[in-house]
């Protein structure tokens, strides 16, 4: 395979069509004081077969996969993927990089995306989705600046602690060119949701967004968080990062939530050490017109035939640049379709059935924690995570751990200071009781 598709001619001619002499000119523009001048310090190339062995010889210093039992879920969670799933998504009608959107020709992968958002509105309890974004932190950045525009003059947003610390440095960076301001709420640290006893005192406030089950496992309270919102003439983000969840707990739309967002990972798409993800997006219909992204639609043509077109696409492309609603250029179409694929396979009774089985596995294990000395960290309800403050030298001993092929939570510490010594646990279908069991008598033996 060739990695660069043109020869020097090719070049060279292009140069000389352009009135330049050389590719150096063309960045002539660009201050010295702004250029790297030196080469850059990279290894030589690899042939095709040393290429493949250097990167699994990568993978293999990596903690994970099928060596290990990993008890991490922190955003990213292990799933049983059907069988179906990548033999449909391998059919070359779907696989394409480029999602094409001209109704002519690609009724397909149209009809595609409308089945993504009728499934994705549907388990969200809300009115409408879009055609998918980038990852959750992307989705929720969006969301809170879509609620800056409907809020009409109010400047600012107030954010759980409890979100996914990486989603809040995304919205920070999101923000931080703009004159918004975002104002961080504390979580309570004996429940471990929310404290939202000052939301009254802040004002001016577009939206409040929360996360549940948020980044400690507990399942937060929409409904009040919905009521306080909307008194203080605010919207709601409801945010996720495990939308199986919704398989047993109401989902965000039954609870009042105006803008629902989060990453789809769970539904059907491969962990891949951090990536590709799927932003899902919902909203009310009253605010379909400043949602980002596209929507696709359901018609009729000429001939009372039913078709599919793209109904909303609100994005510079398409309108004035200054009424864009976003920069996010193209949806994760492959990663969409994936999902949509999921959740048809499940269907509702599969999905509860499976949320159910993860909320089992979940109080397994921490059960049998609970018997090799850690006491749990916070008393809210929790669905396939949960955290746990542990036994007096677990730090050393969760590296012994590793060392046999079990990853034991992960470190709170990191992200929140004041929860040194607790550890973040989580428990999926794909989790056997053996497993669970070897690890806790693993620790028990270590103590």
């Amino acid at each position: 395979m060739r990695y660069l598709p043109h020869t020097e001619e090719d070049v060279a001619a292009m140069l000389e069509r352009i009135g330049v002499s050389s590719v150096e000119d063309l960045f002539a523009g660009i201050p010295e004081s702004c250029r790297s001048l030196r080469s850059m310090d990279l290894p030589r190339p690899l042939s095709e077969w040393d290429l493949i062995a250097r990167m699994e010889s990568m993978a293999a210093s990596i903690s994970g996969g099928a060596s290990h039992s990993v008890f991490l879920g922190a955003g990213s969670y292990s799933h049983y993927i059907p069988a179906l799933i990548p033999q449909l998504l391998g059919r070359s009608e779907f696989t394409t990089a480029y999602t094409p959107y001209q109704p002519e020709v690609s009724q397909g992968t149209l009809q595609a995306i409308f089945e993504y958002q009728t499934l994705t509105a549907r388990l969200l309890g809300m009115d409408v989705a879009n055609a998918s974004m980038y990852d959750g932190a992307s989705a929720l950045a969006e969301a809170l600046l879509m609620a800056i525009r409907l809020g009409k003059g109010r400047r600012k947003v107030a954010l759980s602690s409890a979100i996914h610390p990486h989603y809040r440095q995304v919205v920070a960076t999101y923000f931080s060119p703009t004159e918004f301001e975002v104002i961080e709420l504390p979580y309570d640290p004996e429940t471990g949701v929310t404290d939202l006893s000052t939301l009254a005192d802040i004002g001016d406030l577009a939206a409040i967004a929360l996360q549940s089950p948020n980044f400690f496992g507990c399942i937060e309270d929409l409904q009040r968080a919905a009521d306080l919102a909307h008194g203080e003439k605010a919207l709601l983000v409801a945010c996720f990062s495990e939308p199986l969840a919704f398989g047993l707990i109401k989902n965000p739309g039954i609870q009042g939530a105006d803008i629902v967002c989060g990453e789809g990972q769970s539904l059907g798409i491969p962990q891949s050490f951090g990536g590709p993800g799927l932003g899902m997006f919902a909203c009310r219909m009253a605010h379909v017109r400043n949602l980002p992204g596209r929507v696709v639609g359901q018609t009729k043509d000429m001939d009372g035939k039913r078709g599919f077109v793209l109904t909303l696409s609100t994005r510079e492309q398409h309108i004035r640049r200054e009424k864009a609603t976003s920069n996010i250029c193209s949806n994760q179409g492959l990663c969409a379709t994936a999902s949509a694929m999921y959740m048809a396979c499940l269907g509702a009774t599969g999905f509860r059935k499976l949320a159910a089985l993860n909320r089992d596995k979940a109080a397994y294990l921490k059960k049998r924690l609970e018997t090799a000395g850690f006491t749990p960290l916070f008393k809210s309800p929790v669905f396939n995570e949960f955290c746990l403050k542990a036994p007096e030298g677990f730090s050393k001993i969760r590296k012994k751990l590793m060392e046999k092929g079990m990853v034991a939570g992960l470190g709170l510490g990191e992200f929140y200071p004041e929860l040194e010594g607790t550890f973040l646990f989580c428990a999926t279908e794909t989790a056997s009781a053996a497993s669970m069991d070897r690890l806790a008598d693993a620790i028990r033996e270590e103590i």
